[in-house]
Parts: structure tokens; C-alpha cells; sequence
């Protein structure tokens, strides 16, 4: 007997199997907080030389906000299509290793950086940029180090100060001057730092000396510092980098890391991080000597990134925030 002829219906004979994909936060449309949502993207895979991370935290800075602003639209460091997953530094475990890596193992901690990308349940970065994760620095914590602590480095190595040597920081109680702070203190500088007066003994325990920032700057400063300021790191823009033109007597020891534009005419250093295994494997060394603290002020879970954009946006953020993305293993 001739067995049966089974007819497969011509859509299950072309179906393909589903192609495997993550949730991550996404950017259709330049716009406030409310253009965010979370959806689906195809999970990346490494290519050679490359670590893909299962994200446990993703740190969270004003460049983020930028960046979904449209501020990027048209060129510069995040200069992407939409749609887009902001993010660019991460805490996580490594997932799956690519070939030529043999200092990576699946499943250990790990934390690095990334240009955009990170506010995803997987994120896949060059293994140059990953390190491991101390066993004593918390998840949270770990995600938000790389950027801040980066581009405070960045800045402070430009300035080439000297022990001794007097050092203002306005945006002392952001991400990147609570960091500019901790680090210019580890090296033996005196550190005036602006603030909001709530923020003031922040600063204290960070090792700064604290003023208000606001109209009287100026006089403030020369009253706190009558034998002059030497060097100023401008985290905060506007009115910061005119005081600080006043205030030091050699524009090269201004540095900015907003104000762009007006650095040029000024004649002022503008910074912008410059990130390496190297500087971030001295970060954690100085944090696991106790003299680099990162400071989490505030933890959303994925799906309330729109509320953390706009706890960023209100500008007071002290030290930094977080996504938290993934599970601990």
C-alpha cells in the first residue's frame, strides 16, 4: 500500500525560524523623554575580538539626554540613524566571547563602554573596551563609572596640575565633578567646587571646599582664594566659563567640557573624554584603595527611562543615575 501523501501548506514550507532578538530601550524620533519606549531589537552577535554582555546596570549621564534632544542628528561623538538605543556605559556579564579573546570567560562580571547601545539586555563591545568587575564594586555603582570617571581623568591630565596647586570645579556634585573632585584630591590639589547650597556637604565628605554657585561668584572665590585660583574645570557651562576667565590667569589651564564653541574664541581647552583600558583599570585601582567613590543618587528600571531623562534634565542630579536593566546573576 502506498503510504499517504501529506500536503504542507505552502506558509509553513516558507516560514523561517524566528530570528532571536532582546529588549532594549529605543529612540524612532528626536523629541523630550516621552519619544522613549522599550521594544525589540535583533540580539547582536561578536565578531571577532569582540565580548558580547548581558547588561545587568547602564549609567546614565546628560549626553544621553543630548543624544535622544537630536543634538547628534547631524554629526559629532554619537552621530547615529534612527532608530537608535542610547547608553554608553554598562555593567554585565559576559555572555558569549569572540574568537581571539583569551582573557574572557562566559559568566564572569564585567563593566566598559560603548558608543550608544547599552540600554539593552545585550550589548557587544570590542574586549579592549571591558574589564573585569571587582568583586567588591556593586553592579550599579559599576555601570556608572566608566563615563564620568573617563572624562574627569580625561580633564584633569590636560590641566596638568602640581600638588599644592588650587583647582576649581564648577558642577562639583555632577557625575563628572564628583569624580573630577575625588581624583584632584588624590592627588594632593585643593579643590573649590560650585554647588547648590543642599549640596554642600556633599562636597565636604567628597574633600572639596564648597561655594554657591550663582551672581557673587566671582568675589566669593577671591575671597576663599586671595592668592588666586590656578587651574578650573568647567562641568557646567553658561555662566561658569566666564568666572572662570577671570578667576585663572592662563587660559590653557581652563578646561571645559560644554562649552565648545566659545572655548575656541576664548582660547580655552575643550575636552572631550578620552577613554582607554588603561585609564579605566587606574580608576579602579584608586577605587579600590578607597579614594575614588562613585556615587548612585538614583535607580530606574528599564521601563522608566522617560523619568530618569527627566530627573537628568531638571539638572540636579548628584553623582549619577542608573538603568537597571538585567537581573544579577
Amino acid at each position: 500500500m502506498n503510504s499517504p501523501v501529506v500536503v504542507v501548506p505552502k506558509a509553513l514550507r516558507t516560514r523561517r525560524p524566528a530570528a532571536a532578538t532582546m529588549r532594549a530601550l529605543l529612540l524612532d524620533e528626536y523629541g523630550g523623554p516621552e519619544v522613549l519606549r522599550i521594544g525589540q531589537r535583533p540580539l547582536p552577535e561578536p565578531g571577532p575580538g569582540d565580548l558580547r554582555v548581558r547588561v545587568v546596570s547602564a549609567g546614565l549621564q546628560p549626553v544621553d539626554a543630548a543624544v535622544r534632544r537630536g543634538c547628534f542628528a547631524h554629526g559629532g561623538a554619537f552621530a547615529s540613524t534612527l532608530p537608535l538605543t542610547p547608553g554608553n556605559e554598562f555593567s554585565g556579564v559576559a555572555d558569549r566571547v569572540g574568537t581571539g579573546i583569551g582573557h574572557f570567560r562566559v559568566g564572569e562580571a564585567v563593566l566598559g563602554w560603548t558608543l550608544l547601545n547599552a540600554c539593552a539586555e545585550y550589548v557587544v563591545v570590542p574586549a579592549e573596551q571591558v574589564l573585569h568587575k571587582p568583586s567588591i564594586l556593586p553592579w550599579d555603582e559599576a555601570a556608572a563609572l566608566s563615563a564620568s570617571g573617563q572624562t574627569a581623568h580625561t580633564a584633569l591630565q590636560a590641566l596638568d596640575l602640581k600638588r599644592g596647586e588650587t583647582l576649581l570645579v564648577h558642577g562639583a556634585a555632577g557625575g563628572v565633578g564628583t569624580m573630577a573632585v575625588q581624583l584632584a584630591r588624590a592627588r594632593g590639589l585643593r579643590v573649590i567646587g560650585t554647588a547648590s547650597a543642599r549640596n554642600h556637604d556633599y562636597l565636604r565628605v567628597l574633600g572639596a571646599e564648597p561655594v554657591e554657585y550663582g551672581a557673587g561668584l566671582l568675589e566669593r572665590l577671591r575671597n576663599m582664594a586671595p592668592q588666586g585660583i590656578d587651574a578650573a574645570l568647567d562641568a557646567a557651562g553658561g555662566q561658569a566659563l566666564y568666572v572662570s576667565l577671570e578667576a585663572v590667569r592662563l587660559r590653557r589651564r581652563i578646561v571645559t567640557l560644554v562649552e565648545f564653541i566659545k572655548a575656541e574664541l576664548f582660547g580655552v581647552q575643550a575636552i572631550r573624554s578620552q577613554q582607554s583600558a588603561a585609564r579605566l583599570a587606574e580608576l579602579l585601582q584608586l577605587q579600590a584603595r578607597g579614594q575614588l567613590r562613585v556615587h548612585v543618587s538614583g535607580r530606574y528600571p528599564l521601563e522608566d527611562a522617560a523619568a530618569a531623562h527627566r530627573e537628568i534634565e531638571d539638572g540636579h542630579v548628584r553623582g549619577k543615575l542608573v538603568l537597571r536593566v538585567g537581573s544579577e546573576p
